[in-house]
């Protein structure tokens, strides 16, 4: 039988240092990038949108977010599952406040090397793409 795909979106929210906002849920063990899952009649920035309002108090336009790609890794917090997700990136402008399902935020250097309390979508997936722009950018 093949695992349940949840269909996701996340967004990559640097702050002013350039680290990168991430989340923990209640009940759980690893970070991850805020977002949730998308409903049927949502496009993938409307459920970010909702979702960053529900979880972490903020308005975000959709043109403060681009696109950082399609990705799929092994749920965090399902057994059995997969994630798929549409990724964006946005710059934080404003003060985040930890409400709903999330239990605690924090801000992950890029270049970090403890990476084991993170979820295997970010770990895996989405911070290698990162670092290979910033790097492409700096050069």
């Amino acid at each position: 039988m093949p695992p349940t795909v949840l269909k996701i979106v996340t967004a990559c929210l640097f702050n002013d240092d350039g680290r990168l906002l991430v989340v923990r849920k209640r009940g759980t063990r690893f970070f991850m990038l805020p977002g949730g899952k998308i409903e049927p009649e949502e496009t993938s920035l409307q459920a970010l949108r909702r979702e960053l309002h529900e979880e972490l108090d903020l308005r975000m336009e959709e043109s403060q977010l681009q696109s950082l790609g399609h990705f799929q890794a092994r749920a965090a917090n399902e057994p059995d599952h997969w994630v798929e997700a549409d990724v964006f990136v946005g710059h934080l402008a404003s003060d985040v406040k930890v409400q709903a399902e999330i239990e605690v935020l924090d801000w992950l250097e890029l270049h970090a090397r403890q990476l084991e309390h993170v979820a295997p979508l970010l770990r895996e997936q989405v911070l290698p793409v990162l670092r290979e722009r910033l790097t492409a950018i700096t050069r």
